[in-house]
């Protein structure tokens, strides 16, 4: 799970734009984004990414848009 923080807000068109951006690119990497939620608001993004690493699913961010993490968290489910 990765947090993008943006200063100023952030808008969901934007983040739906970024986000198809990411599945055009994540194939070449073995990294899969499934979902992410939007804080409009407060300009925080969380994506879910099942990746061989945390850099390995950052540079799929970078390569895609630019927009890379400011926090990642290794993350299990759980039910």
């Amino acid at each position: 799970m990765d947090v993008h923080r943006m200063e100023g807000g952030v808008s969901a068109t934007d983040v739906a734009k970024a986000h198809r951006a990411d599945l055009a690119t994540q194939d070449q990497y073995g990294v899969r984004y499934q979902r992410y939620w939007v804080d409009e608001h407060e300009g925080r993004v969380f994506c879910l990414v099942d990746a061989p690493g945390a850099e390995t699913g950052m540079r799929v961010h970078r390569e895609a848009h630019g927009l890379v993490a400011d926090e990642i968290y290794e993350v299990t489910e759980h039910s």
